[in-house]
């Protein structure tokens, strides 16, 4: 019988407390699970602000006291004995005191190498498998930590935001994790083909227990979270919103992009082609193992809208002028650009007239600055457009329903919600609006409302 990956991530670790409720959903499993665990949490922010920081070596060695503590606090509550706690704080400070090491030597060079970011950026999850792996040995749970480096999870060596080799990782990761113990792997990293952690992206733990979960087949990636469930829409914008019992992996992935956080965008990639579903279960009520809502086979979810959802991670640059749309070189001239700058582009929209480019509102001014310099001879205006916020329906069928489009313009008319920009598609599970990002509460509601009236839950 094959086991579940278990994933934790930062919400599971907000306080000091949340440990016991991990020890209780752990020792739910007939079969010792595989953990995959996040820093705790707001460690890799405090991480990325000191990097990013002119600090000194009086700032690196506050910080890694700091982080300490926050250890301690955790040791002391789940680890009583004495003797036991001092032979953690040795390991723990072994692993702090290189991770300040790391830290002072890139204060020394006055620069942080793309390579060298990663590995400091790591430590929150080395941590964290560090106390969690003590803390379930202490209290009967046989557990070992595991660490990427040691398994041979590796990836393509992308610095940042590399992805997985399942090819080259799935015999070393499967002999590597004993079938009789629990397994407690940090997250958010693999390891290049040249020995060095490359992180899998920001939120990557989702997506490494991914890849643990198909490199080991597991029979499920369990997610355990704070919150019930897949939602209709976020109950912070909807009085009486409906769990989902069920989605497709495609309209996870598509829920993820736009908005929805419970799982990372490309936590479904490397389990739609094994078929192995995510079961996503709320911490605070682990009293079984029967889960809030189940993501699997696009085949054996039904059709139609399952959720409203939303991003302000959202900004468009237009670049206008007669014929730039359809003259040859223009859009891959602005794309290579934008590529060399190391802009990511979510989408791009051309007309006659126009290109729109879609971004993270982040990259918005330097894509700005970046376009400008190319001063390509047809374009009359670029335009940044800010303040923005998608609204997404999503659901498996929609691209192809004809009256999907004619819904939500009629809903969004009659809530008096004008949209800049209208997509319905692009994507055979999901229609969106660009909106005023003033107008995204009432544009929300609006849809909720013509598209799951109170009722039974959505299946």
């Amino acid at each position: 019988m094959a086991r579940s990956v278990v994933k934790f991530g930062g919400s599971n670790f907000k306080s000091v407390g949340d440990m016991a409720k991990i020890l209780k959903a752990v020792r739910l499993y007939p079969k010792p699970p595989i953990l995959v665990v996040s820093a705790f949490y707001g460690i890799t922010n405090e991480l990325i602000a000191v990097m990013d920081s002119t600090g000194d070596e009086g700032e690196i060695r506050r910080m890694t006291d700091r982080l300490k503590t926050m250890k301690r606090e955790s040791l002391e509550q789940f680890i009583d004995d004495e003797e036991a706690r001092k032979a953690v704080y040795a390991r723990l400070g072994e692993r702090l005191e290189a991770l300040s090491r790391v830290m002072l030597g890139t204060h020394y060079i006055g620069e942080i190498p793309p390579f060298i970011r990663d590995r400091i950026l790591s430590y929150g999850e080395r941590l964290s498998s560090l106390i969690v792996t003590a803390i379930l040995e202490y209290h009967g749970i046989s557990a070992s930590e595991y660490l990427p480096e040691d398994i041979g999870l590796l990836t393509d060596g992308e610095e940042g935001n590399a992805a997985v080799d399942f090819t080259a990782s799935k015999e070393s990761v499967q002999s590597a994790l004993p079938q009789d113990q629990v397994c407690v792997i940090p997250g958010f990293y693999g390891i290049s083909p040249e020995g060095r952690i490359t992180l899998l992206g920001r939120g990557g733990t989702d997506y490494s227990a991914a890849a643990v979960a198909r490199c080991v087949g597991a029979s499920s990636l369990d997610v355990w979270k704070d919150v019930n469930g897949y939602l209709s829409a976020d109950p912070k914008a909807v009085a009486s919103p409906q769990r989902i019992a069920r989605l497709g992996y495609t309209e996870a992935a598509e829920l993820s992009y736009f908005g929805a956080s419970i799982l990372h965008p490309r936590t479904v990639e490397p389990l739609e082609e094994k078929e192995i579903p995510i079961r996503v279960f709320n911490i605070d009520a682990a009293e079984n193992l029967e889960p809030l809502s189940i993501i699997g086979p696009d085949e054996q979810t039904p059709p139609g809208p399952k959720s409203v959802t939303f991003t302000d991670d959202f900004a468009v640059l237009t670049i206008a002028g007669a014929g730039v749309g359809i003259k040859p070189g223009i859009l891959a001239k602005v794309t290579g650009a934008l590529d060399a700058a190391g802009i990511n582009i979510k989408s791009v929209v051309t007309s006659q007239t126009a290109i729109n480019i879609y971004l993270n509102e982040a990259d918005l001014e330097n894509t700005h600055k970046t376009v400008s310099q190319l001063q390509l001879k047809t374009v009359g205006q670029i335009l940044p457009r800010k303040n923005l916020s998608v609204v997404a329906l999503v659901g498996d069928g929609l691209g192809d329903a004809p009256d999907v489009a004619q819904g939500m313009t009629k809903a969004l008319a009659a809530a008096d919600v004008r949209f800049q920009i209208f997509s319905v598609g692009a994507s055979e599970a999901a229609a969106y609006a660009v909106i005023d990002r003033g107008d995204k509460i009432v544009a929300i509601r609006a849809l909720h409302e013509a598209y799951f009236p109170a009722g039974e839950e959505s299946s």
